[in-house]
């Protein structure tokens, strides 16, 4: 692929690393008691039927996830691959401007609009088969948002 040139500023930074367990509540004591992070907040996320515990590391945070149902993307990849990282999320300015322009440039979309996601962010995720093999998903929080 040839190299596009960035109209925008770069992402701000990486927004959180999503990691697929089986279980928050059993995750949950490694990341807090023996790594010593602090557990920021639970909560589900309908449009991708899954519960989420954020946990802050510096600036960034690590985002357990759950399955809520069987019908849900986590529940396909924990039968696929077990638990481990599924995705890297990297805050953005202009979600829908950014994603034309990726569109534009040959960059499969799995979310060709950004949709709700947690803490009442907008989400879209990019094709793996399009950024070598990685699940990138964009990240556009609200202002005034503590995240």
């Amino acid at each position: 692929m040839e190299h596009m040139e960035n109209k925008h500023h770069p992402p701000k930074q990486i927004a959180h690393i999503g990691i697929a367990v089986h279980s928050i509540d059993k995750s949950i004591p490694f990341y807090t008691n023996l790594l010593g992070l602090s557990l920021e907040r639970i909560e589900e996320v309908e449009s991708e039927q899954v519960k989420v515990a954020f946990l802050k590391i510096g600036e960034a945070r690590i985002e357990l996830l759950e399955p809520l149902h069987e019908s849900s993307a986590i529940y396909t990849f924990l039968q696929k691959k077990g638990e481990g990282i599924h995705h890297i999320a990297l805050e953005v300015e202009q979600i829908e401007v950014r994603l034309n322009e990726l569109k534009q440039n040959g960059i499969r979309l799995i979310n060709e609009q950004p949709k709700r996601g947690a803490n009442d962010s907008q989400i879209a995720f990019l094709h793996p088969k399009s950024t070598n093999g990685v699940l990138f998903e964009l990240c556009q929080h609200n202002k005034g948002s503590d995240f």
